[in-house]
């Protein structure tokens, strides 16, 4: 008897699953916007590691000074 239940409860999954891959549809979805020109994500990125070096480095000399 439990092998039967185990063999309805995977039938039945199984309808679901593929119910659940038609209902996805075939159709890719269509092709996204451009981004917006002249919007650059990453335009401070050297600028901030000029200063983070510099930071790092007045730190590193006042550290030593004070030893």
């Amino acid at each position: 008897m439990m092998i039967q239940n185990k063999r309805i409860f995977a039938s039945i999954l199984f309808v679901l699953i593929s119910v659940v891959c038609v209902a996805q549809g075939s159709e890719p979805p269509p092709p996204l916007p451009p981004p917006p020109f002249g919007f650059p994500i990453d335009g401070g990125v050297i600028l901030g590691a000029i200063i983070g070096l510099l930071y790092g480095g007045k730190k590193l000399l006042i550290n030593k000074k004070e030893h």
